[in-house]
């Protein structure tokens, strides 16, 4: 059958090979960004892990996205870098969908998490008294249990649909990584019921949870307007502003990505924008969290021999 042809062969992953230059370049880029990603997320993950002060449902949440990023990155990443200095640009058909699979798993999870997050930074600045009793370890447990069964269930429905595309003989992927739409739109058949598909998919895992993140940061802010002192108005936002930075830049570049018509998509704005969510964002989360929080900070310089007291 021609629609076998793609998994005998595998796919030609184009990447950035129609720009020799920038290819070079990018590969530096994204080397340096992806042993960062490493050593930043791993770092959040120890240091949350073996300083007792930060045995709280903050940083027991944030350990769970340091571990999604870390994952998302690594799925994508060192094939990505073999392809980019590789004469032959070839992913195997199982490579590609286990890729497929594990990128759409991860990212539904950490959409997800942000919300999760949303919610106990919003039980810290509106319902401090109660923080304690509100996330308790079992609800923590539960809502991460259910950011990471989400994911699991959304990847299993979105990309069995997909796989299940004929491709009759098509195996050109230009893009960085095996990716739904990307897959959707090299199909040779009609595709309007995975497009709308994916559309609902991607309402009900990037608006949702936007419009959730947006309503709990509406009763952050007016919490933070009536602390009396500018002190406590500060620190407030401080315990608030990096996750919503991390939220900002992470719905941003993903909604760009799916919520666009599959066949109205620039394929040099589609591959910048995949490269920005799984490797930029992704160092961003460690940076914000451990520039901007004297915890972090104070746990590091724990750590560090000859810097602890």
């Amino acid at each position: 059958m021609e629609q076998n042809n793609s998994s005998l062969g595998g796919f030609i992953l184009l990447g950035f090979s129609d720009k020799p230059q920038l290819e070079i370049i990018l590969f530096v880029l994204i080397l340096v960004f992806y042993i960062l990603n490493l050593v930043g997320n791993m770092t959040i993950i120890l240091v949350s892990s073996m300083d007792p002060r930060l045995h709280t449902p903050m940083y027991f949440f944030l350990t769970n996205l340091s571990f999604v990023d870390l994952c998302l990155t690594t799925t994508v990443v060192p094939q990505l870098l073999l392809t980019m200095r590789s004469k032959d640009k070839t992913m195997s058909y199982i490579g590609c969908v286990a890729q497929l699979y594990v990128a759409m798993g991860l990212g539904s999870t950490e959409c997800i998490l942000l919300v999760v997050m949303a919610y106990d930074r919003y039980a810290a600045v509106c319902r401090p008294l109660h923080y304690a009793v509100i996330m308790h370890p079992q609800l923590c447990l539960s809502l991460a249990a259910t950011a990471w069964l989400s994911g699991l269930v959304t990847s299993l429905i979105q990309c069995s649909l997909t796989i299940q595309l004929p491709l009759c003989g098509h195996n050109q992927l230009d893009h960085i990584f095996c990716e739904v739409p990307v897959l959707i739109k090299l199909a040779c058949v009609d595709t309007t019921f995975n497009e709308d598909e994916l559309f609902v998919a991607s309402v009900v895992f990037l608006m949702v949870p936007v419009s959730l993140i947006l309503i709990s940061y509406g009763y952050i802010t007016q919490a933070i307007l009536r602390i009396e002192s500018a002190s406590g108005r500060r620190k407030a936002f401080g315990t608030c502003s990096s996750h919503l930075v991390v939220v900002i830049i992470f719905y941003g570049t993903i909604t760009f990505m799916y919520l666009q018509p599959v066949k109205n998509r620039s394929k040099d704005q589609g591959k910048f924008v995949s490269l920005f969510y799984t490797v930029v964002t992704s160092l961003l989360n460690p940076l914000i969290y451990t520039l901007r929080n004297k915890d972090v900070k104070g746990a590091l310089r724990k750590l560090v021999p000859g810097k602890g007291h």
